[in-house]
Protein backbone atom coordinates (compact mmCIF):
# COMPACT_ATOMS: atom_id res chain seq x y z
CA UNK A 1 0.00 0.00 0.00
CA UNK A 2 1.43 3.56 -0.75
CA UNK A 3 1.49 5.63 2.13
CA UNK A 4 2.14 9.49 2.40
CA UNK A 5 2.46 9.69 6.02
CA UNK A 6 1.76 12.82 7.68
CA UNK A 7 2.24 16.29 5.00
CA UNK A 8 1.33 19.66 5.87
CA UNK A 9 -1.89 20.84 4.91
CA UNK A 10 -3.12 24.28 4.60
CA UNK A 11 -6.42 25.17 4.64
CA UNK A 12 -7.71 29.05 4.93
CA UNK A 13 -7.89 29.02 8.38
CA UNK A 14 -6.13 26.52 9.77
CA UNK A 15 -2.56 24.79 9.47
CA UNK A 16 -2.42 21.10 9.67
CA UNK A 17 0.76 20.09 10.67
CA UNK A 18 2.84 17.43 11.86
CA UNK A 19 2.99 17.57 15.80
CA UNK A 20 6.10 19.60 17.17
CA UNK A 21 7.30 19.75 21.28
CA UNK A 22 6.34 23.20 21.08
CA UNK A 23 2.72 22.37 20.67
CA UNK A 24 2.83 20.92 24.37
CA UNK A 25 1.39 24.49 26.44
CA UNK A 26 -1.49 24.63 23.50
CA UNK A 27 -2.75 20.85 23.80
CA UNK A 28 -2.62 21.31 27.67
CA UNK A 29 -4.57 24.58 27.84
CA UNK A 30 -6.76 24.04 24.88
CA UNK A 31 -7.62 20.43 25.09
CA UNK A 32 -5.96 17.41 26.57
CA UNK A 33 -6.68 18.75 29.98
CA UNK A 34 -10.21 19.44 29.70
CA UNK A 35 -12.35 16.89 30.19
CA UNK A 36 -15.23 17.74 28.35
CA UNK A 37 -12.91 17.16 25.20
CA UNK A 38 -11.04 14.19 26.29
CA UNK A 39 -14.29 12.49 27.38
CA UNK A 40 -16.51 13.26 24.10
CA UNK A 41 -13.45 12.36 22.25
CA UNK A 42 -13.09 8.96 23.84
CA UNK A 43 -9.75 9.32 25.49
CA UNK A 44 -8.40 9.82 28.76
CA UNK A 45 -7.17 13.78 30.03
CA UNK A 46 -3.87 14.29 30.55
CA UNK A 47 -3.97 16.65 33.41
CA UNK A 48 -0.14 17.94 34.21
CA UNK A 49 2.99 18.52 31.97
CA UNK A 50 4.45 15.31 32.38
CA UNK A 51 1.33 13.09 31.00
CA UNK A 52 0.60 15.33 28.24
CA UNK A 53 4.83 15.13 27.35
CA UNK A 54 4.31 11.38 26.88
CA UNK A 55 1.75 11.12 25.05
CA UNK A 56 3.30 14.20 22.49
CA UNK A 57 6.29 12.11 22.57
CA UNK A 58 4.00 9.35 21.08
CA UNK A 59 2.84 11.59 18.78
CA UNK A 60 6.07 12.45 17.44
CA UNK A 61 7.88 9.36 17.67
CA UNK A 62 5.13 7.82 15.24
CA UNK A 63 6.05 10.02 12.57
CA UNK A 64 8.94 7.52 11.89
CA UNK A 65 6.12 5.37 10.26
CA UNK A 66 4.91 5.98 6.69
CA UNK A 67 1.96 4.59 7.83
CA UNK A 68 1.06 6.87 11.13
CA UNK A 69 -1.00 10.00 10.44
CA UNK A 70 -2.01 12.28 12.70
CA UNK A 71 -1.81 16.28 12.49
CA UNK A 72 -2.04 18.99 14.99
CA UNK A 73 -4.66 21.33 14.32
CA UNK A 74 -3.20 25.11 14.25
CA UNK A 75 -5.75 28.10 14.14
CA UNK A 76 -4.10 30.52 12.12
CA UNK A 77 -5.26 33.71 13.73
CA UNK A 78 -3.39 33.21 16.93
CA UNK A 79 -1.38 30.49 15.90
CA UNK A 80 -2.48 27.55 18.71
CA UNK A 81 -3.07 24.21 18.47
CA UNK A 82 -6.52 23.68 19.02
CA UNK A 83 -6.88 19.94 18.25
CA UNK A 84 -5.86 16.86 16.53
CA UNK A 85 -7.01 15.04 13.68
CA UNK A 86 -5.67 11.56 13.34
CA UNK A 87 -5.84 7.99 11.88
CA UNK A 88 -6.42 6.10 15.17
CA UNK A 89 -6.87 2.53 12.76
CA UNK A 90 -5.30 1.63 9.73
CA UNK A 91 -6.44 -1.37 7.87
CA UNK A 92 -3.94 -2.09 5.10
CA UNK A 93 -5.24 -4.82 3.64
CA UNK A 94 -8.70 -3.18 2.66
CA UNK A 95 -7.05 0.21 2.16
CA UNK A 96 -9.51 1.64 4.54
CA UNK A 97 -8.64 4.28 7.88
CA UNK A 98 -10.64 5.73 10.61
CA UNK A 99 -10.42 9.00 11.17
CA UNK A 100 -10.75 10.82 14.58
CA UNK A 101 -10.66 14.70 15.24
CA UNK A 102 -10.70 16.61 18.20
CA UNK A 103 -10.78 20.57 18.67
CA UNK A 104 -10.69 22.07 22.02
CA UNK A 105 -14.14 23.98 23.65
CA UNK A 106 -12.93 27.74 23.01
CA UNK A 107 -12.53 26.98 19.60
CA UNK A 108 -15.57 24.81 19.08
CA UNK A 109 -18.60 25.83 17.19
CA UNK A 110 -16.69 27.87 14.21
CA UNK A 111 -16.45 24.97 11.62
CA UNK A 112 -12.83 23.96 12.32
CA UNK A 113 -13.07 20.06 12.69
CA UNK A 114 -15.31 20.17 9.18
CA UNK A 115 -12.48 22.42 7.69
CA UNK A 116 -9.82 20.16 8.78
CA UNK A 117 -11.82 16.92 7.86
CA UNK A 118 -12.17 18.11 4.35
CA UNK A 119 -8.79 18.78 4.13
CA UNK A 120 -7.46 15.36 5.26
CA UNK A 121 -10.23 13.25 2.74
CA UNK A 122 -9.02 15.22 -0.30
CA UNK A 123 -5.14 15.29 0.92
CA UNK A 124 -5.41 12.01 1.42
CA UNK A 125 -7.67 10.33 -1.63
CA UNK A 126 -5.51 12.67 -3.53
CA UNK A 127 -1.97 11.45 -1.95
CA UNK A 128 -2.14 7.89 -1.26
CA UNK A 129 -4.31 4.73 -2.34
CA UNK A 130 -6.34 4.41 0.39
CA UNK A 131 -10.01 3.74 -1.21
CA UNK A 132 -11.95 3.88 1.94
CA UNK A 133 -11.89 6.47 5.00
CA UNK A 134 -14.49 5.22 7.80
CA UNK A 135 -15.29 7.50 11.13
CA UNK A 136 -18.06 7.02 13.88
CA UNK A 137 -19.80 9.14 16.96
CA UNK A 138 -21.53 8.16 20.02
CA UNK A 139 -25.25 8.74 19.15
CA UNK A 140 -24.85 11.08 22.35
CA UNK A 141 -21.63 13.51 20.81
CA UNK A 142 -24.52 15.64 18.63
CA UNK A 143 -21.11 17.98 18.42
CA UNK A 144 -19.17 15.18 16.34
CA UNK A 145 -22.38 14.47 14.59
CA UNK A 146 -23.09 17.74 13.43
CA UNK A 147 -19.00 17.65 11.43
CA UNK A 148 -19.76 14.13 10.22
CA UNK A 149 -23.35 15.28 9.30
CA UNK A 150 -22.12 18.47 6.67
CA UNK A 151 -18.58 16.81 5.84
CA UNK A 152 -18.42 14.37 2.59
CA UNK A 153 -19.23 11.33 4.31
CA UNK A 154 -22.00 9.08 4.33
CA UNK A 155 -24.02 7.35 6.96
CA UNK A 156 -23.21 3.68 6.35
CA UNK A 157 -24.42 0.15 8.26
CA UNK A 158 -20.91 -0.16 10.13
CA UNK A 159 -17.14 0.69 9.99
CA UNK A 160 -14.19 -1.94 10.07
CA UNK A 161 -13.22 -1.91 13.84
CA UNK A 162 -17.33 -3.28 14.60
CA UNK A 163 -16.76 -6.02 11.77
CA UNK A 164 -13.39 -7.13 13.07
CA UNK A 165 -14.93 -7.11 16.44
CA UNK A 166 -17.86 -8.88 15.15
CA UNK A 167 -20.19 -6.59 16.33
CA UNK A 168 -23.25 -4.12 15.11
CA UNK A 169 -22.77 -0.60 16.55
CA UNK A 170 -25.65 0.39 19.32
CA UNK A 171 -25.23 3.72 19.89
CA UNK A 172 -22.92 4.49 17.53
CA UNK A 173 -23.79 6.52 14.06
CA UNK A 174 -21.19 5.49 11.21
CA UNK A 175 -19.98 7.07 8.15
CA UNK A 176 -17.33 6.51 5.04
CA UNK A 177 -16.42 8.27 2.25
CA UNK A 178 -14.84 6.33 -0.33
CA UNK A 179 -12.23 7.32 -3.40
CA UNK A 180 -13.74 6.42 -6.78
CA UNK A 181 -11.14 7.74 -8.68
Amino acid sequence: MHHSGTNTINTPRLLLRRFEDKDLNDMLRNWVADPSVQTEYGEPVYSDATQAKELLDKYISGYENKNFYRWAVIEKLSGQNIGQIAFCRVYEDIRTAEIEYCIGSAFQGHGYAGEALSAVISEIFNTTDFCRLEAYHRAENRKSGRVLEKSAMKITDNVERFRKQGIFPEGEVCYCIENNS
